[in-house]
């Protein structure tokens, strides 16, 4: 299996400016999907999973950065590719949205897109993995609660739905990230975890979290000014 889900929060900050807080968590029976299947940026979320690409994925993020939307962006890189029928690839951009699962895509295989989110799903053991995903973060969209822990419950909703349909295989990862456009100052370690081999990535990967909040907390009740801290310090 890998299901994986983008999501795009549109907010306002302090001064009334739009804001962007962009998502993507994904997860797999295989080690190290962090390094081949989340991508993401200020200006918007992809997952590219069955065949995975990191060239798709980094060239996607290239096109929305020189203002193409990602549905466009999408279809004109599966036009090119001479594989996309074993691809599975969606995401968000700023005012967009797109999926698409390749013909040859294997076990139960599907996708929803509902414009601010976008689930996808392959080897799943049923349809309602990617039901209860969608439904797990749209229950919680927009919360108080920080969107890498939103989206980490969502996967740990699908997986408890009936999650990866190969049995055999009992080593997984998953990863979570997240941009916001607008800069606090403080760089959130929630925001970008991974766990790339572990029999329970999912529950490792929520532990993981909390310990990065709590060194995100710690780190900000150390320096006061956020001038005095740097991403090196």
């Amino acid at each position: 299996m890998t299901l994986s889900l983008c999501v795009r929060e549109p907010y306002q900050d302090d001064t009334g400016t739009r804001q962007f807080r962009f998502g993507v968590a994904a997860t797999t029976r295989l080690p190290g999907v962090g390094a081949l299947c989340p991508f993401v940026s200020e200006h918007g979320a992809v997952a590219v999973q069955s065949h995975a690409s990191q060239r798709l994925g980094e060239r996607t993020l290239s096109y929305l950065a020189d203002g193409l939307a990602i549905d466009d962006a999408v279809t004109a890189l599966l036009n090119a590719d001479d594989n996309r029928r074993n691809r599975q690839i969606h995401g968000v951009g700023r005012e967009t949205s797109t999926a698409f699962s390749g013909s040859q895509c294997v076990g139960f295989a599907g996708h929803h897109d509902r414009s601010q989110c976008t689930v996808a799903g392959n080897l799943l053991a049923t349809e309602a993995v990617i039901d209860t995903t969608v439904a797990a973060y749209e229950s919680a969209a927009f919360g108080a609660v920080p969107l890498a822990k939103r989206l980490i419950d969502a996967l740990a909703a699908g997986l408890e739905a009936g999650g990866d349909k190969r049995e055999s295989l009992t080593v997984g990862s998953a990863a979570v990230r997240v941009v916001s456009t607008d800069d606090t100052g403080f760089r959130k370690f929630y925001n970008d975890l991974r766990v790339d081999a572990s029999e329970t990535p999912i529950e490792t990967l929520a532990t993981t979290y909390e310990a990065a909040l709590l060194g995100y907390e710690q780190t900000r009740s150390e320096y006061t000014d956020p001038t005095g801290y740097t991403e090196n310090s």
